[in-house]
């Protein structure tokens, strides 16, 4: 007897937002909260040693007039001030909480920043080597792109984070090859890098005014990296989350052959995020005397920025996998959130939110957060 089976709900794509099911506007909060157990294909990591946290609450933190408007907007998830191993304010929605894992969309690609760092550190890849260098299998989108270019999100090729129509190969695609929407009828459960070496490009010059923003660009990336190191990108990953310290589990999605989804896989509670955000403003320490990180390049980082971004955020760059405004490190992620790292005071700030319109996002809010973000982190 042949049993009838139904498409996985949590995965189906709608037809009239082209997302699946998890990331439509009415589930996406529910989505974010539980992508760790909806993904397909999921990697799961904990540290053996944890980064205590103790509370030395500063409550004019709590009182600025912009943190009260930020905590009372309807998408606004958690917000998480720590320094040392202090926590100098937190404060969350009714539906969330400190240890509850969230996905932190592109927050995740700061990770690529660790790997470029310690590889250049430790002399076995050139940041002005071209991809092709070290990748011969790459296609025509990535080979001829320098490193640095593919870090500072400076190059131009057929692939679209958007549903771009002038895309040969979109976000859509990656996002089925690794388990987070259904793949199209009849079609085949390719690997992910299979799919990486099927973008193509021309001439790959970015004639944009700012960063030509593609998540496919950091899992490039993370294979120069496991490519040139010998390491998998899951060692490297097992690396972080040791040397951060995080208490609870490092989710992270993958494809069917277990490679991890760093432009934008990862979902994290609101105070491990906050441990991520804290490598780096220790500027590569971890905890136990650990060197997770490269100072030098974390300072280079902030020095030698990449591309502007365009208005609404002016002033900021975009480089080597980070967004800074030459004092803090940081990156935004889908749904209005945003971790910030200052290595000058050692502080790192998390805003975590879920956005439920169309886009998941709202631009114009960025200026204002990362503004108050910033302060924050600067105050002694």
């Amino acid at each position: 007897m042949t049993i009838a089976s139904i498409p996985n709900p949590d995965l189906v794509v709608s037809p009239v937002e082209n997302s699946p099911h998890w990331n439509l506007t009415n589930h996406r909060r529910q989505g974010f909260q539980n992508l760790h157990t909806i993904a397909r294909y999921v990697t799961s990591l904990r540290s053996p040693r944890v980064l205590p946290f103790r509370k030395d609450i500063d409550w004019t933190i709590g009182d600025r007039p912009d943190v009260t408007r930020f905590r009372s907007l309807p998408h606004f998830s958690a917000f998480v001030v720590a320094r040392g191993d202090r926590i100098l304010y937190e404060t969350y929605a009714p539906d969330f909480g400190p240890d509850r894992p969230q996905s932190i969309m592109s927050i995740t690609k700061l990770a690529v920043n660790i790997m470029l760092g310690r590889c250049v550190a430790e002399g076995v890849l050139d940041i002005n080597g071209k991809v092709k260098d070290y990748l011969p299998e790459i296609g025509t989108g990535y080979g001829e792109a320098t490193i640095r270019a593919v870090a500072d999100m400076n190059i131009a090729n057929h692939y679209s984070d958007d549903d771009d129509p002038k895309a040969i190969t979109t976000w859509n695609s990656l996002e089925a090859a690794v388990g987070l929407r259904l793949p199209p009828e009849n079609g085949k459960n390719l690997s992910y890098r299979s799919m990486l070496c099927g973008i193509t490009g021309d001439d790959l010059v970015n004639r944009i005014d700012g960063p030509d923003y593609k998540s496919a660009s950091s899992d490039v990336l993370g294979w120069v990296v496991e490519r040139v190191s010998k390491r998998s990108v899951r060692d490297w990953l097992i690396e972080i989350v040791e040397g951060a310290g995080l208490a609870g589990s490092f989710h992270i999605a993958c494809d069917r052959e277990g490679v991890p989804l760093l432009g934008g896989g990862a979902c994290l509670s609101p105070r491990d995020l906050a441990r991520y955000g804290l490598l780096f403003a220790r500027r590569g320490d971890g905890i136990d005397g650990r060197r997770v990180a490269d100072a030098a390049f974390i300072d280079e980082t902030r020095s030698n920025p990449g591309p502007l971004w365009p208005k609404p955020r002016e002033g900021l760059y975009y480089s080597r996998h980070t967004t800074t405004d030459g004092t803090f490190v940081g990156h935004a992620g889908l749904g209005g959130q945003f971790l910030l790292a200052n290595p000058d005071t050692g502080t790192a700030v998390v805003y975590m939110a879920v956005h439920e319109n169309k886009d998941g996002e709202s631009m114009d809010m960025y200026p204002t957060l990362i503004r108050m973000m910033v302060e924050i982190a600067a105050a002694n």
